[in-house]
């Protein structure tokens, strides 16, 4: 079917400037409630403002991965096309006058959809399509998106692309041009809403990103692009929205309320900051939170220096869930005072999709569900993750194998190529599912999620057994003779399934009845206990091998080589060589969990 390839146009914001609209021209005023005190009226005002998060591609109510309508165990439903219904309904009650609808980041990065958008029939190529989010979300009608670190995935070329198809800006105060160190992207939005009767409300809206950027795409931003602290740059920013007269200001934050990082001290800044922005940083009133992927409804933090309390919101990510921030605005001596506000999430499983999304972009996603059907081999026997997180399973050993093949094609001819070829690999999914038989890109694609690509660095035998025993801390300490519950046997000290790695080419066992530390036993390489000196090209995704997760050595290790290409799109390559997918040519028991020596499976 042809591509719908509508342009929406768009004035580039300048560097470093904000971006200021007044009410929507024509709307309705919205008017200023009085409520008599005593002898003098008092005159309210109620602003709705509405925010998603993480939404990560999700348009339509579609796993593509699995070819069918989303489904979980919790009943959620997912998609842009489900926000727009939950949009309209509060839009129809409040008075569109009355709201702003922000995101909070993590928008053209998660599914096949935006994938082939952005590698397969690129938005950047001439003449090519209007990015599908930018579609969506343009005819919902946001007013306001923060960047995410995902925004970053594709290149800077692909978001500037993206922000020039889009009808509202993309925010990232503490985005910074690593030689001006000015803002790359507007820091701010702000709306005027008339009230009849009373003076306007000056609504200002501060997008903030997430500072782990300069260590997950430093291929990309690297010299072009810095990323200082939210707590830092909504110090410098707030003050200045209010004497610009704003009298509601809303961070739109890419960053969770933890107050953790899982990139170790890699850079001096806090990657889940949300929190403590609100409690650092006076003048704020409310924070749409993401990046973290969890649901808090509303969080209130009270701030240090003006003991104020700031409404956080986080709605769960992919269009599962809408935040819904209600302020209640009072006039006081000519200005406008928050006087409250609440948060709270919608869930999008209450409603049907809005039919004018699901129309406007059916064709590209007829498109990519062919593409994603297409066979490129067959498979001798089902490969399954489900038990991958606790015994090595053939399905990872699949991700392990390719990468080796490829960096060891590519090391042909240089002065690493007689170094062994070791590899990492994560058990990104449970439930991902190779079947026996036909095998389709979806197949592959629903086992490697993320847009890693690839790099090879060396590491030393002392270096790749700290790295191991770094990743055995993902699993609980459970005594010999104690109860094995594969449930709750992983995630030790919340890490996922993520940060969680093989290491291919070596054997060794885990013993998890050890304290973290001391876990890795018996690794050998070649069948000889290996050696400290010994040196190794580790084949490893860019997320790894740029800190992600913080794992010792990798990221300060010397680099040899590195690719655009996605691994997944490796994987879909080496199977469609070979034609037939069968263990028996890359599977093997390298790693076993133990206790005491016995083994746990």
């Amino acid at each position: 079917m042809p591509l719908n390839r509508r342009k929406f146009l768009k004035k580039s914001a300048v560097t470093g400037a904000g971006v200021a609209f007044a009410g929507a021209v024509g709307a309705p005023a919205a008017q200023a409630v009085e409520v008599r005190k005593g002898h003098r009226p008092v005159k309210r005002y109620a602003l709705t403002v509405m925010g998603t998060t993480d939404l990560h591609g999700h348009v339509f109510n579609w796993d593509y991965f699995k070819d069918a309508e989303y489904a979980d165990a919790a009943g959620n439903a997912q998609g842009l096309a489900r926000i727009s219904t939950l949009v309209n309904a509060i839009r129809k009650e409040k008075g569109r006058a009355n709201t702003l609808l922000l995101d909070a980041g993590d928008t053209i990065q998660g599914t096949p959809l935006t994938y082939y958008y952005a590698k397969v029939d690129p938005i950047t190529a001439k003449g090519g399509p209007v990015h599908p989010m930018a579609q969506a979300m343009n005819a919902i009608g946001y007013d306001a998106v923060a960047l995410g670190n995902h925004e970053f995935n594709y290149g800077i070329e692909t978001l500037r692309k993206f922000e020039s198809q889009c009808d509202f800006p993309l925010l990232g105060a503490n985005a910074l041009d690593a030689k001006t160190l000015k803002p790359a992207f507007p820091p701010y939005f702000m709306k005027t809403f008339h009230v009849h009767g009373a003076p306007p409300v000056k609504v200002a809206v501060l997008g903030l990103t997430n500072p782990g950027i300069a260590i997950w795409d430093k291929a990309y931003v690297q010299g072009k692009l810095t990323f200082p602290g939210l707590e830092e740059q909504a110090a410098k920013w707030v003050p200045k929205l209010r004497s610009m007269g704003a009298d509601v200001v809303v961070v739109s934050a890419h960053s969770g309320a933890s107050g953790t990082s899982s990139y170790g001290d890699q850079v001096p800044y806090v990657e889940n900051s949300a929190a403590l922005v609100a409690q650092q940083v006076p003048g704020i009133d409310a924070i749409l939170v993401g990046h973290a992927h969890l649901e808090i409804p509303e969080l209130k933090v009270t701030n240090t220096a003006s003991g104020k309390t700031v409404v956080l919101s986080e709605p769960l990510a992919f269009a599962e869930r809408m935040s819904v921030f209600d302020f209640e605005l009072v006039l006081e001596r000519g200005c406008w005072r928050v006087e409250s506000v609440a948060a709270s999430v919608r869930n999008t499983n209450a409603v049907a999709d809005d039919p004018k999304i699901t129309r406007l972009l059916k064709d590209e996603h007829d498109v990519v569900v062919a593409y994603v059907n297409q066979v490129v081999g067959t498979a001798t026997e089902t490969l399954t993750t489900v038990e991958a997180r606790y015994k090595d399973a053939p399905i990872i050993d699949l991700i392990t194998r390719v990468q080796e093949d490829v960096v060891r094609a590519a090391l042909v001819g240089t002065q690493y190529a007689s170094l062994p070829v070791i590899a990492q690999a994560s058990p990104f999914s449970r439930t991902s599912e190779i079947p026996a038989g036909d095998v389709t890109i979806r197949d592959l694609s629903s086992l490697y999620v993320y847009d890693n690509t690839l790099v090879a660095k060396v590491l030393t035998g002392a270096q790749v057994r700290a790295y191991l025993e770094y990743s055995a801390n993902y699993f609980v300490r459970t005594a010999v003779g104690a109860v094995v519950d594969t449930e709750k046997l992983t995630n030790a000290n919340s890490r996922p399934d993520y940060n969680y790695d093989y290491v291919s080419g070596l054997r060794y066992d885990i013993d998890i009845a050890q304290a973290e530390g001391s876990r890795i036993k018996n690794l050998t390489y070649e069948g000889a206990a290996l050696d400290d000196a010994q040196q190794f090209v580790f084949a490893v995704n860019n997320y790894r091998a740029n800190g992600g997760g913080a794992f010792p050595h990798v990221a300060s290790a010397t680099e040899v080589w590195s690719e655009s290409t996605e691994i997944r799109t490796r994987i879909a390559e080496w199977v469609t060589a070979k034609g037939s997918l069968d263990p028996a040519e890359f599977a093997s028991v390298d790693w076993k969990l133990t206790r005491e020596g016995m083994p746990v499976f």
